[in-house]
């Protein structure tokens, strides 16, 4: 039989609380695929969920020995990534809402400016409103980088991500803002 279905996640935990490095490796590759699923189940975003697992595994790590009875180990570590996921959800929320202030505050400025051509004008509409599709992450990611003018290990800092997947998250946004403004211009 294989290893991994052969013991029990409470005798895992055990031995993971006792300080056994290999349970905890089984117990994640048993769950983190679950935790990931989860997550993205509720931000519908797979880097994100992948992010918001790998904080709950932290979280899980350093709570471990609250954790008195290892029967409920599936229950109390969904409960973790379900908290984590709504948390992250109502900081977006949050966020978004910055955001949305921000475009608009700026896009009725732009419209004021007499020097902008009407085209010139359209052409920011469009860009704002495609930007405002983006993802969170996406739209701060934009942000950072063409309006304040961070270099990605700044903004990499500044969303606690590393310079990789910061790279990767502008990379998306502008494949993503790209494919919507095409889009846009086709139902024109």
């Amino acid at each position: 039989m294989n290893e991994k279905t052969d013991i029990s996640d409470a005798s895992l935990v055990l031995a993971y609380q006792k300080g056994d490095k290999k349970a905890l490796t089984l117990l994640v590759k048993r769950w983190h695929l679950l935790y990931c699923r989860l997550a993205f189940f509720y931000v519908k975003d797979a880097d994100i969920a992948k992010d918001i697992a790998q904080e709950c595994w932290i979280i899980i790590h350093k709570k471990r020995d609250s954790l008195k009875d290892p029967e409920k180990w599936k229950s109390w570590t969904i409960s973790i990534v379900n908290r984590r996921s709504l948390d992250w959800l109502r900081k977006s929320n949050r966020e978004r809402n910055k955001l949305h202030d921000f475009f608009k505050e700026n896009s009725t400025s732009v419209s004021n400016d007499k020097e902008e051509s009407d085209e010139q004008i359209k052409i920011r509409e469009q860009l704002l409103m495609g930007i405002s599709k983006l993802s969170l992450n996406q739209q701060e990611v934009i942000q950072l980088f063409y309006r304040e003018g961070y270099s990605l290990k700044e903004i990499s800092k500044i969303m606690s991500t590393t310079v990789s997947v910061t790279k990767s998250r502008l990379f998306h946004a502008r494949e993503k803002l790209k494919t919507i403004l095409k889009k846009k211009k086709y139902e024109e």
